[in-house]
């Protein structure tokens, strides 16, 4: 795990994982079917930015805005009449930015079973102030060891990211330098 006290935001008092967690819970009804009859995995979607959203929000506390969502995994359908479980956390943080890991699970309404992951996701965050501008968030403090196995592969997660916009802008950049017009 990277040191984080050489970050100009350290002077911010860093919050641990467990304070910005939450589980977000909904029933899913036959309004959020598809053609197929199952749920729309765009319904999931917004459950997951929503929950991610709050946890976002609640460790920069103050309003954030998903910047993107990778790696949205859909395993498992899911039914009208499922208990949807959504569980955020914040992985991991950089200067005004936050990734939040999500599992989505589900679960008969009426039934006493143990709930199935049935998806999952990762969202990046941007904390910005009331004009809309990055503002810096407290950094992130992993509690557990797997916190801390969260917040490590969020840094690879990111240098990824990094490198493949960096990639793409190469790319256009030639591209153009050859009078290809995209």
């Amino acid at each position: 795990m990277t040191d984080q006290s050489d970050r100009p935001e350290s002077r911010i008092q860093g919050k641990p994982t467990a304070a910005s967690r939450t589980t977000l819970s909904h029933i899913m009804t036959g309004g959020d079917t598809n053609l197929l009859g199952t749920v729309h995995g765009g319904v999931i979607m917004k459950l997951v930015d929503d929950a991610a959203g709050a946890v976002a929000g609640r460790h920069s506390g103050g309003p954030a805005v998903t910047a993107s969502m990778d790696e949205m995994v859909f395993l498992e359908p899911v039914r009208v009449g499922d208990l949807v479980h959504v569980k955020a956390q914040v992985n991991w943080t950089g200067r005004s930015s936050m990734e939040v890991g999500v599992r989505v699970l589900a679960e008969r309404w009426n039934e006493s079973t143990p709930a199935t992951q049935v998806g999952s996701a990762y969202l990046v965050f941007a904390a910005v102030d009331q004009d809309g501008r990055p503002r810096p968030v407290p950094p992130v403090i992993p509690e557990t060891e797997r916190d801390k196995r969260r917040y490590q592969e969020a840094q690879i997660r990111r240098t990824h990211r990094l490198a493949r916009r960096q990639a793409i802008k190469e790319l256009r950049e030639k591209r153009a330098a050859d009078g290809f017009d995209d």
